[in-house]
């Protein structure tokens, strides 16, 4: 019953409640939907946070999506051990750079008093909650090896009967509580999703991809600045 009720049943809560508030907020304030980015307010630290993150998440997402929509390909490439092998160690290297990242933006907003200051309770939930999946994640990948296999058996068919409205939970039950704890999280990160920053991944910014690159010129002292309270 358990099982059923936090696999078969909260994942549909999830979806819900991210579809009504991130619909409800854009139409309500279409302007929170940004990073809020501090980069001005402390830049040195931010490059060696905001870089490792984004482009490890971005490899280890890639991976899960690869591991959903093509689960008889990623089988299929693990039946070389030497492939299977190249796989799991890819995935840990990128789950190692994404930890790194996170690490230091979170060091970032409590050593910075500017950055701090401009840090709400939400993005400490938001941390807390992403540390908990990166770690997860690592964990499950170094004490219950070969995951991009087990992942195609097991939580792919899972996944996809919650697709078809159909929760088949006996595919997740049998699962370690690490797995479930990585899983459980994920959705909880779903859910408070649409309450924080994070819904600017929503809007990404194509354009900026090919516009002319901005030129920002201070016109007074950056360090007096900082150091106003």
């Amino acid at each position: 019953m358990n099982d059923y009720v936090l696999f078969g049943v909260l994942p549909y809560v999830v979806v819900v409640l991210f579809l009504v508030v991130t619909i409800q907020r854009y139409r309500m304030k279409a302007f929170s939907y940004s990073s809020l980015s501090s980069q001005f307010l402390e830049n040195q630290h931010h490059f060696w946070g905001s870089v490792p993150f984004h482009y490890g998440i971005l490899v280890v997402l890639l991976g899960h999506v690869l591991g959903f929509l093509m689960p008889k390909a990623i089988l299929a490439w693990n039946a070389e051990p030497l492939r299977l092998m190249v796989l799991e160690v890819t995935g840990i290297a990128f789950a190692v750079l994404t930890l790194v990242g996170l690490v230091n933006i979170i060091l970032r907003r409590f050593s910075s008093r500017l950055t701090r200051k401009v840090t709400t309770r939400g993005d400490w939930v938001v941390y807390l909650l992403l540390l908990i999946q990166v770690l997860s994640g690592i964990g499950v990948a170094v004490f219950h090896g070969w995951g991009s296999s087990w992942f195609a058996t097991n939580l792919t068919p899972w996944l996809w009967s919650l697709v078809k409205l159909s929760p088949e939970v006996q595919y997740v039950a049998p699962l370690p509580a690490m797995v479930k704890l990585h899983v459980l999280n994920a959705f909880v990160l779903i859910g408070f999703f649409p309450f924080t920053r994070l819904v600017h991944i929503l809007v990404v910014p194509n354009p900026y991809l090919w516009r002319r690159t901005q030129v920002v010129i201070w016109n007074w002292d950056r360090s007096r600045l900082r150091n106003v309270d």
